[in-house]
């Protein structure tokens, strides 16, 4: 038993360190247009995006960010990411959330990523769906609320994101917003564990050691089902 919750406090400790990450869609594999040919053109980006064009205002915020083609500028990547992301780009909105959730050009505010999370998450952005699901399982920037991290996790591992996919596992491991099954556990474990995700493969294997052969065998059936459907 000792074994078995170091193993899934590992689990935790790695799928929260790995949501810190910014990583976000790059703007130019997204969009298209000629601000996007030459995405180090950013003369280009820049007067098509201070004529209001949303796209290029995401690139001009990503090329800022990553310091391509200019110098690195967190506040001035919030400028360009807001400008788009009050015009409805979900993309950019995504993308602001993160810079509030790691303060980055910003004062970190959870409040404030929850908000932007939100407006992309309901535009099917899988990566805010992921990030307000853990909002809502840590009680950042919300009140704790397993159930609504449960429904923002499943939504994004529908979309293949593998983090969501294995803290489906962990809720169900746990009965966390959802009731105790190792079934249902296991169903998810082994769906990112497709991706060959160690963290995911390790946790599969040591929850089996507290099944049965039919429940095993009721997991790995109810993946395949799944993995046809999604």
């Amino acid at each position: 038993m000792k074994m078995f919750k170091k193993i899934c406090f590992v689990l935790l400790m790695t799928i929260f360190l790995s949501s810190c990450s910014t990583t976000s869609s790059t703007p130019s594999s997204v969009y298209g247009g000629s601000c996007f040919k030459k995405p180090t053109d950013v003369d280009d980006c820049r007067k098509k995006a201070g004529q209001g064009d949303p796209n290029a205002q995401v690139i001009l915020g990503w090329l800022y960010e990553e310091g391509q083609g200019v110098r690195k500028d967190y506040k001035q990547a919030v400028k360009w990411y807001r400008k788009a992301a009050d015009q409805g780009d979900g993309l950019a909105q995504y993308t602001l959330g993160l810079m509030y959730k790691n303060g980055q050009g910003v004062r970190k505010d959870y409040k404030q990523a929850v908000k932007w999370f939100r407006k992309s998450a309901e535009q099917r952005y899988k990566g805010a769906q992921y990030n307000l699901g853990d909002m809502y399982y840590r009680g950042q920037g919300v009140r704790k609320d397993y159930k609504q991290a449960v429904r923002w996790f499943r939504k994004s591992a529908e979309q293949g994101v593998v983090r969501s996919q294995i803290f489906l596992g962990v809720v169900y491991i746990w009965g966390q917003g959802v009731p105790k099954d190792y079934v249902m556990a296991h169903m998810y474990l082994n769906i990112a564990a497709v991706s060959g995700d160690k963290t995911a493969i390790k946790s599969r294997d040591s929850i089996e050691k507290k099944m049965t052969s039919s429940q095993i065998a009721e997991a790995q059936e109810l993946a395949r089902k799944w993995m046809r459907r999604h």
